[in-house]
């Protein structure tokens, strides 16, 4: 893929389908540390270790309409190129965190991409969801959290056009600062 964005939002599909009813995407962009940190975090169904100790392997997957699992082993391989490196930690009936560490500095890192579609396009695909987005730079945090939007709105829908329009630039506005 040619924006880590959409590994991101590929994994977060995962969490979806894994009947997550949380979902955490975590980014840490450290000039200072020459680091993007990418953690997602779920507490969907998880995976049993037998499982897990296959899930990088691209043959791999839960899938009944393909027998390959793509996802996983391409950000990993993302990760390896640049000198960094990706760890998964899973726990059958509690949920998922997967770590990906990139060398940020390095000329083999794709871009970051447009978080904000990422973000709106899980957050429009999954309403029912609660996710929370926080993305930190060496200037700054961005954070949006889907149960205070639910709050602030009173029952409004998440997946209203009105209201993914606000997330997107919200995020757009955010990281601008940051």
């Amino acid at each position: 893929m040619k924006e880590l964005s959409l590994h991101i939002l590929d994994i977060v599909q995962n969490s979806i389908k894994a009947e997550a009813k949380n979902i955490e995407v975590l980014i840490n962009e450290s000039e200072k540390e020459n680091a993007l940190r990418i953690v997602i975090k779920d507490d969907g169904c998880g995976m049993d270790p037998e499982f897990l100790a296959r899930v990088r392997d691209p043959f791999t997957t839960t899938r009944t309409t393909r027998k390959t699992g793509m996802g996983i082993s391409l950000f990993e391989a993302a990760a390896v190129q640049t000198g960094g490196g990706l760890s998964i930690e899973s726990e059958k009936g509690v949920g998922t965190t997967l770590k990906v560490n990139f060398v940020l500095d390095s000329i083999d890192r794709a871009p970051l991409g447009d978080m904000a579609s990422t973000m709106t396009t899980a957050i429009g695909g999954a309403p029912r969801i609660d996710f929370l987005y926080r993305h930190t730079t060496d200037k700054g945090e961005l954070v949006l959290d889907t149960k205070e939007i639910r709050e602030t709105l009173g029952g409004v829908p998440l997946d209203i056009p009105e209201v993914l329009q606000w997330i997107s630039e919200y995020i757009k506005d955010g990281l601008s600062e940051i």
